[in-house]
């Protein structure tokens, strides 16, 4: 069985911190990958090495593109499920001919944004990759 890390750790030191250091010392804390204050103070004492987390602004901006685009896509096709049911219920042809428009209509809307969405993607990637 493997021993635990701080199994041995028995002395406790104490720290007072002005509210304004505390606040810096919070700060560099939620951007590093450490998931406890303790374990980020012992990295930094002992000059061990603190993987901070940084925010990529393309990516960001990406990211909310995306979710624009998502959140379209599901419109569209709870439109298009609307459309597939009323067509399964019709009676007669002029229904069924007017609900068809309809759900050519939104599949042209469905292939528009399938296409912005790889350009988009396509953007992202050359942007990322620096082609």
């Amino acid at each position: 069985m493997m021993k635990r890390e701080n199994s041995n750790r028995t002395r406790i030191v104490g720290l007072r911190l002005t509210p304004l250091e505390y606040a810096e010392l919070e700060k560099r804390f939620r951007a590093s990958t450490c998931r406890k204050l303790s374990d980020h103070i012992r990295r930094h004492l002992f000059n061990k090495p603190i993987v901070t987390t940084y925010r990529n602004a393309s990516f960001d901006d990406y990211i909310e593109e995306t979710m624009a685009l998502n959140s379209e896509l599901n419109s569209i096709g709870n439109n298009i499920n609307q459309i597939a049911k009323k067509m399964n219920s019709f009676k007669t042809i002029s229904e069924f001919k007017t609900q068809v428009f309809w759900f050519e209509v939104d599949k042209k809307k469905l292939f528009e944004k399938i296409e912005e969405i790889k350009i988009h993607s396509q953007k992202f990637s050359e942007q990322w990759l620096q082609l």
